[in-house]
């Protein structure tokens, strides 16, 4: 049917079944190709959000993704990894799986993974699973660990035995 396809053939003209096998092999490789296609773009991890410098948001910001924070938020964050930006500021609550400090937070930061570069300017408790604070890193608050520190969003901790300690039972 088709004659290009023996014109770009490879092998001698004579063979007339070489341009049918090759109509042919697609067909069975296409389906098994579908059957392990799965859904690949799912895979791709989609690029971290950029508030760029210039951006001022009041109000709260919350997603599944990673967000690089350069500008101004005064309100609430949630994002599964959140870069601070060494001009960056927040004020408010911070909460993410993992949470890098390059600038400053006034309020709770709480996080499976926390890190306070030397950069870091945080006033306000710090809740998490790992905390790694570089030195020059500037920090006034409070430092609590929980195995789980994200689902804890209430008021407080389910043990504050250890936290007072002056006046109580006698």
């Amino acid at each position: 049917m088709f004659s290009k396809s023996k014109i770009n053939e490879p092998g001698p003209k004579d063979h007339d079944t070489a341009a049918p096998m090759k109509a042919d092999a697609p067909k069975p490789a296409a389906p098994a190709s579908s059957g392990d296609y799965k859904p690949a773009a799912p895979k791709a991890k989609p690029p971290a959000s950029v508030l760029s410098s210039d951006l001022h948001i009041t109000g709260n910001v919350k997603t599944t993704g990673d967000v690089q924070i350069e500008g101004t938020i005064e309100g609430d964050i949630r994002a599964h990894l959140l870069t601070v930006g060494e001009g960056a500021t927040v004020k408010g609550e911070v909460t993410a799986d993992d949470v890098v400090i390059n600038g400053r937070i006034v309020g709770r930061v709480r996080g499976l993974k926390v890190r306070l570069t030397s950069t870091a300017r945080v006033e306000g408790d710090i809740i998490h699973k790992t905390i790694a604070i570089e030195s020059g890193a500037h920090f006034e608050g409070s430092v609590q660990r929980q195995d789980d520190p994200l689902t804890q969003n209430k008021g407080g901790a389910p043990k504050p035995a250890p936290a007072p300690a002056g006046s109580g039972q006698g």
